[in-house]
């Protein structure tokens, strides 16, 4: 495509046309309460975490959350979806540098509809190739060595795929929240 967005980006993304006209973007003399999008780095064992400001136009990274046991896991996003008056997640989604889906992505939406199911909460899905390299350059920049980077990677990884998210708009998955498995059934 001539705009440079990938064909596979055009399908797999569409955006939410009505601007997210339930939730409350920072409007003066609105009497909703202002939300956040918590954005997730999902790993096997690691889940970097990031939050947008109530405006949803700056992203800070949050956390870096070792993974237990389904239960634990549950009790802990849910938690965090409460304090942070959460009203979307945004999981990022492993593609290939063409573009195409992975076996990382097939466990990430697997992963995702679990959370959109234990927390109650609306989940997309966005690209998040290359998030983990340049948020290991960024940790280089500022001078961290191996092991730091090492902790911090999911997190500032999660941090530049909601930033990015944000500055697209907010696009909405087709199909939120929907696992692979269900939808080859």
């Amino acid at each position: 495509m001539s705009n440079g967005r990938s064909e596979t980006n055009s399908v797999l993304f569409a955006y939410d046309l009505k601007k997210n006209h339930h939730r409350n973007q920072g409007r003066p003399g609105s009497t909703m309460p202002q939300t956040r999008v918590l954005g997730i780095d999902y790993g096997a064992r690691r889940v970097g975490a990031a939050i947008c400001d109530p405006r949803r136009k700056i992203a800070t990274p949050l956390e870096v959350y070792e993974r237990r046991d389904p239960t634990q896991d549950a009790r802990h996003y849910r938690a965090l979806v409460e304090e942070h008056d959460v009203d979307l997640i945004v999981v990022g989604l492993p593609l290939h540098s063409g573009g195409t889906e992975s076996e990382s992505s097939k466990k990430a939406r697997a992963w995702g509809a679990w959370l959109a199911e234990t927390t109650g909460i609306p989940l997309t899905y966005f690209d998040e190739r290359n998030t983990s390299i340049y948020a290991d350059e960024i940790l280089i920049g500022v001078g961290f060595k191996y092991r730091q980077r090492k902790s911090k990677r999911d997190m500032v990884a999660a941090n530049i795929l909601l930033q990015n998210f944000l500055d697209a708009g907010c696009p909405m998955l087709t199909v939120p929240g929907e696992s692979l498995d269900e939808s080859e059934s």
